[in-house]
């Protein structure tokens, strides 16, 4: 089944594409590998950095193995409660994935729903959509975060803060990244609505659910997945943010971010490879996406391809 999905993709114009070019397959391998990594941490990861019997406070600020005084116990040395910074790195790296995926999943579905029906019923509906999605937008996606975080936090009890902290982080990332998703499905929408397809669908009978769900969507789907990939990346930066401001995963679950606010506390005394491998990882992470959604933005779009 998966190898005839990959030659049918090799075969088409796209795969055609993405097999020319070379940053598109350099960021595919990067970006799948890390993805591959982070579900097998369990398996690839040296030691489990959340489990007490691997943890020895005897063993924290190891510097990596190349530096004075480091151990090949531990490449990329330990952090301050002697964790090995590599098996941390990859834990991580799942946690932010988690998160990453499941709220632009959310905004996705709440973009594409608000986008799909306003363009498409128009009306009073419409006009509150938009008025709501440009009232949005003019907030920076990470203040509008931290807004939703907050007040979840707030209906929540201090002692689940922690337990809950994913599924809040999720919430606050998805709800400040629809509007992108709710305009570009409008404007397609827009556009497909009064071709003849969709008249010919109204004059046989078949109701505006149908015409929405089996009709529009399906021909507006390519804008969306381009804004989904590049929104992947910016949902991973934004919940690595909100965990070095110190609002996301806590201390016992850390993942980019947290990684990288601990290791800041202790920049300037010397220990810089706690801060350094986390921040390099996530820059690596972030780019590899935003360079595939950069050419399946270009993939995707007919204009964009050299005559």
């Amino acid at each position: 089944m998966i190898p005839q999905i990959i030659k049918t993709f090799l075969d088409s114009d796209i795969g055609y594409s993405f097999m020319k070019s070379k940053v598109a397959i350099i960021s595919s391998v990067i970006f799948f590998t890390i993805v591959l990594v982070s579900l097998l941490a369990v398996i690839i990861s040296p030691y489990n950095p959340f489990d007490p019997k691997n943890v020895s406070l005897m063993d924290a600020f190891t510097p990596p193995i190349w530096s004075v005084g480091g151990s090949v116990d531990f490449l990329l040395g330990t952090d301050q409660q002697g964790r090995d910074m590599l098996s941390t790195m990859i834990y991580g790296s799942q946690i932010s994935l988690i998160v990453g995926f499941s709220s632009i999943i959310f905004a996705t579905f709440l973009g594409v729903f608000l986008g799909v029906t306003s363009g498409y019923l128009g009306g009073r509906y419409e006009i509150i959509v938009m008025r709501l999605t440009d009232v949005q937008l003019t907030i920076p996606s990470i203040l509008m975060a931290l807004l939703v975080d907050g007040i979840a936090r707030g209906f929540i009890s201090k002692s689940l803060h922690d337990d809950m902290a994913i599924y809040v982080l999720i919430l606050a990332i998805g709800i400040s990244e629809w509007p992108q998703f709710a305009r570009i499905t409008r404007a397609a929408t827009l556009v497909e609505k009064n071709k003849e397809y969709v008249l010919a669908s109204k004059i046989i009978g078949l109701s505006d659910i149908i015409i929405m769900l089996k009709h529009i969507l399906p021909n507006i789907l390519r804008p969306i997945l381009v804004i989904a990939t590049i929104g992947l990346s910016q949902a991973i930066i934004t919940e690595s943010t909100l965990s070095f401001l110190g609002v996301g995963f806590p201390p016992t679950n850390p993942s980019l971010g947290t990684l990288i606010r601990f290791g800041n506390n202790f920049l300037f005394s010397g220990e810089w490879w706690i801060t350094f491998f986390p921040a390099i990882f996530l820059v690596i992470l972030a780019l590899s996406i935003n360079l595939l959604g950069d050419w399946m933005r270009d993939a995707l779009n007919p204009k964009l391809k050299v005559r």
